[in-house]
């Protein structure tokens, strides 16, 4: 068999008969099973965190109104605050939808981080774990995603 001269697209490409009318679906890389299995690790674990959290502030059980309490909050906030972080965790966990999630993710985590910095809790334990928690979402998601790999790649060369 003869090799193709017709140079593949790239990895972002899309089903699109202007570009290739011959194109039946993306060309998109394949994730090693290491890669893929280390993603859903990462993934994983702040996925279990966030629910339980989502979940305690849905039911408003006495931990999640402590803590939003002592956050400088009112209580009646944490039936909204439990569905934000639910319906983002739904958005994160479908394929299709999950780079919207991990930007919802983001920015629900930066509210975060800002709200810790003004109750002046300590940096590495309460005013980061948002940040830790967006990088185990941000790649694990990157690990899983090799249209996320295409679209942010990580170089050796300039």
């Amino acid at each position: 068999m003869a090799a193709s001269s017709v140079a593949s697209p790239s990895p972002l490409a899309l089903n699109d008969s202007r570009q290739n009318p011959k194109a039946s679906a993306a060309v998109v890389p394949r994730v090693s099973r290491a890669a893929l299995w280390t993603g859903r690790i990462l993934s994983g674990f702040a996925v279990v965190f966030l629910l339980g959290d989502g979940v305690f502030k849905f039911l408003q059980t006495p931990e999640a109104v402590k803590g939003t309490v002592e956050l400088g909050y009112p209580v009646s906030v944490l039936v909204g605050l439990g569905i934000t972080e639910l319906i983002c965790l739904a958005v994160y966990l479908l394929p299709r939808t999950s780079v919207l999630g991990a930007i919802l993710w983001t920015g629900y985590l930066g509210g975060a981080i800002a709200t810790h910095v003004r109750v002046g809790n300590p940096l590495f334990s309460h005013v980061l774990f948002p940040v830790y928690l967006a990088a185990f979402l941000w790649l694990g998601l990157w690990l899983r995603e090799p249209r996320l790999r295409a679209l942010v790649p990580l170089r050796n060369k300039p």
